[in-house]
């Protein structure tokens, strides 16, 4: 499942990421009118609290999902309605770019993540796109925890 989030969901675009969704998250700067042409050319689902935006979308028979809350917790549960989380996608895409993220060797990453950081991790991934590393930090289990709650 692909998703479209406008620009007012980028903390729910973060987290469909960290779930292993490709999400894309538009920047205020695209129009409406661009908005639903990247979700139809896309095969995106439109995730927004805009009306009119939802209004236009349906013209053209995208789907789209009309948010009714800003809880976030109820906002996942809206879009993912039942859907299942695939945890081996947990964690598989940059939470800033939406590219996904491959495993790196840790000797390949000493330089670019502070000694402790190191030294108290073995698995380490990285963006090709953006240059992030990701490792399982102190929030990694919140994160799982999380998931555990939602679904």
């Amino acid at each position: 499942m692909k998703f479209l989030c406008d620009q007012m969901l980028g903390t729910l675009a973060k987290w469909l990421r960290i779930y292993g969704f490709d999400t894309f998250f538009a920047s205020s700067q695209i129009k409406d009118e661009d908005l639903v042409e990247i979700a139809k050319n896309e095969n995106r689902t439109l995730i927004t609290r805009d009306k009119e935006l939802i209004y236009s979308a349906k013209r053209q028979n995208i789907k789209t999902i009309e948010l009714k809350t800003t809880d976030l917790d109820e906002q996942i549960k809206q879009v993912l309605n039942g859907e299942v989380i695939d945890k081996s996608k947990f964690l598989s895409r940059c939470i800033i770019c939406n590219n996904t993220i491959v495993t790196i060797s840790k000797e390949k990453i000493k330089k670019k993540v502070p000694p402790r950081i190191f030294e108290n991790n073995d698995e380490f991934w990285y963006c090709k796109k953006c240059d992030k590393i990701y490792w399982k930090g102190t929030h990694y289990d919140d994160m799982l925890k999380k998931i555990d709650n939602l679904i």
